[in-house]
């Protein structure tokens, strides 16, 4: 059963290519799959060609899915991320 949370992105740039990259480098560190949604579309969270893709703009609604052995902690981890970059809430 997967997990999911959804953040708004605050960041006046948007998800540009250093916070991609550390979250990214996050969602790699978990066993679990992570994918992020945003307009219609769902990536690969592991995945920084696939995440700089989506062009996610200030104000954006994303979703944060994660399945897998350590799902809830990987999720987890990721939103702390976001966070702690200055990304969103």
């Amino acid at each position: 059963m997967a997990v999911e949370k959804t953040v708004t992105i605050t960041d006046e740039t948007g998800v540009h290519a250093r916070p991609a990259t550390v979250l990214v480098n996050k969602a790699g560190s978990y066993a679990a799959d992570m994918n992020l949604e945003y307009n219609g579309k769902s990536i690969n969270l592991k995945s920084i060609m696939g995440v700089m893709s989506l062009g996610i703009p200030q104000g954006a609604q994303i979703k944060i899915v994660a399945n897998g052995s350590d799902e809830q902690e990987a999720l987890d981890a990721i939103v702390e991320v976001i966070k702690s970059e200055g990304l969103g809430e």
